[in-house]
């Protein structure tokens, strides 16, 4: 009585080789259940073997085939006497290998021909199986895709910012245009002190979940650091400490973050390898340039920090790169040159946003399959007073400028003042004691100008300015003057004092006078400065002390 044994081998369409949970079995029951089983030999594609089997009229004598094939004289070494190849349309899908025969006699031509017909039956109903379970395997796998296209469209929906920020004399638009394979793009307004407002545009490589997952975390360290560090520069290398041991491999995060100051329309920002933002200014449309490796690639990377300033007017775009890496049919880009001709028209921010996306429409045709995420911030300062940065007065031309903010003239405000510049002067080094007494002096000048010069009233800024000319650190502390001018620092009498010829306050001046090397008061319309100023070469930094 003969047996089949249970056979199991790899099916393939040319070169193409199917996954193990796909690969056909084809298993008969042995008559005698002293039978041991029979091998489970894998015929690849390339061997010899799979050729002859696939052209063979029958039976094939497993004996007597003269063929060099590693899975041939594996079948013979597992006792395989002779194979039933299956073949379905010239297709070989798998094989019958039997052992010998209980009785030790040779096959006859009747068993052959009775193998031959079992297997021209078998063969079309296993292909059948097979592309059944195929199949299954396919909606198996597209079902889990779309799933997780769901969850990452959730993922970054969740994420993107509920409403814009409503800025008096600015207009504010955003679009967010997801590619049906979902990617990582991303962008945020987040509220800082002093009405400033950062906003954030950003890009995960890879896509789906991942890339979602990836995204999200970088958005909550950036709203977890920009509100404490204050500097776009320090807020990027804080994230990309924080993100470089959680990134997956061959995956990293570009963005660029902006810091506004509504009032002035100076920008402070930097940029960690994202899209360079357009700014379109009365004559010409140029760029905000500024270069930094993307987030999560490397360590202890800098991202060096620049200013600007827009005028009433003046727009400024931030994008990714899904709108200058579309194509169109004929497979030409749509480009930086096109995005920056079209900015150089006046539009309010929506209005230039819908324009964009019309003529991108328009570029590629019908029937588009957008490749990549599409995200677009624009920014329109349609009235406020112009400032010049100091980088570009003549009057303070070789001046280094470390930090440049305008604050609403509210009492308290002296210490947000105190913490801003020494955020600012940390990284030049000062001796403790002197740095500590610089910023005594700056939130006493601080709290005079915000008395006096603002009367108390938010509404009136004061603006502190810290600057290096040469080899001295200039902190400026300017105000609208409401109170009139600041007289001379009066040396202290106590006599003097209790006699009431000297006013009761006025030791302020005196005290800001002796904490730094040299203070200046100058008047500026109605309005007065004071410049506190420390020599950075050449002094004893333990010799100076406090009179009193």
């Amino acid at each position: 009585m003969t047996f089949i044994e249970s056979i199991r081998r790899t099916v393939g369409r040319g070169a193409k080789t199917v996954e193990p949970d796909a690969e056909p079995t084809v298993t008969a029951v042995p008559a005698a259940s002293q039978t041991a089983p029979g091998p489970a030999v894998d015929i690849a594609p390339t061997d010899p073997l799979f050729a002859y089997l696939q052209a063979a009229p029958g039976v094939v004598d497993a004996e007597r085939l003269e063929l060099e094939s590693a899975a041939l004289a594996e079948l013979r070494a597992g006792g395989v006497k002779v194979i039933v190849p299956l073949v379905t349309q010239g297709e070989l899908i798998g094989a019958l290998y039997l052992g010998p025969r209980l009785s030790d006699q040779d096959y006859s031509t009747d068993d052959r021909k009775l193998l031959s017909t079992l297997a021209a039956q078998a063969a079309p109903a296993i292909r059948v199986a097979q592309l059944v379970r195929e199949q299954a395997v396919e909606i198996q796998a597209r079902e889990r895709l779309e799933q997780e296209m769901r969850v990452a469209t959730l993922i970054q929906q969740q994420f993107l910012p509920r409403e814009l920020p409503q800025l008096h004399d600015w207009q504010v638009a955003a679009y967010y245009g997801p590619a049906r394979a979902v990617g990582g793009d991303f962008y945020d307004f987040i509220p800082l002190p002093d009405g400033r407002i950062g906003i954030v545009v950003g890009d995960v490589t890879d896509k789906g979940v991942p890339a979602a997952l990836i995204m999200a975390r970088t958005q909550s360290v950036l709203r977890g650091e920009a509100p404490r560090l204050q500097s776009p520069a320090k807020v990027l290398e804080r994230a990309n400490e924080i993100l470089l041991p959680e990134m997956p491999a061959r995956m990293f995060v570009t963005c660029l973050y902006m810091i506004l100051e509504p009032e002035t329309g100076r920008v402070v920002y930097a940029n960690a390898g994202h899209n360079l933002p357009y700014v379109r200014t009365a004559d010409e449309v140029i760029e905000l340039r500024a270069t930094g490796m993307p987030l999560g690639l490397l360590p202890g990377m800098d991202y060096p920090e620049h200013e600007a300033v827009l005028a009433p007017g003046q727009s400024v775009l931030l994008y990714s790169d899904g709108l200058v890496e579309a194509h169109d049919p004929a497979g030409d880009m749509f480009g930086f040159p096109r995005l920056k001709e079209l900015m150089a028209v006046e539009r309010p921010g929506s209005d230039l946003i819908d324009h964009l996306l019309d003529e991108l429409h328009g570029f590629v045709g019908r029937g588009w399959d957008q490749e990549d995420d599409i995200t677009l911030v624009a920014l329109q300062r349609t009235g406020g007073r112009e400032v010049a940065l100091a980088d570009h007065d003549p009057e303070h031309a070789g001046e280094r400028v470390l930090l440049k903010v305008s604050l609403p003239g509210a009492a308290g405000n002296e210490r947000l003042a105190m913490d801003r510049v020494a955020e600012a002067i940390e990284p030049l080094g000062l001796e403790p004691a002197r740095f500590e007494r610089l910023k005594t002096a700056v939130s006493e000048a601080a709290m005079n100008a915000i008395e006096y010069g603002s009367q108390n009233d938010p509404a009136i800024p004061v603006e502190i300015e810290a600057v290096v000319v040469d080899d001295d650190l200039v902190v400026r502390i300017s105000d609208q003057g409401l109170g009139g001018p600041m007289g001379e620092a009066e040396e202290p009498d106590i006599d003097k004092k209790l006699a009431g010829e000297q006013k009761p306050r006025g030791w302020g001046l005196f005290l800001i006078k002796h904490m730094v090397d040299a203070m200046e008061v100058t008047t500026h319309g109605t309005g007065q400065t004071v410049s506190l100023i420390l020599h950075l070469k050449g002094v004893d930094d333990g010799s100076q002390s406090v009179q009193g």
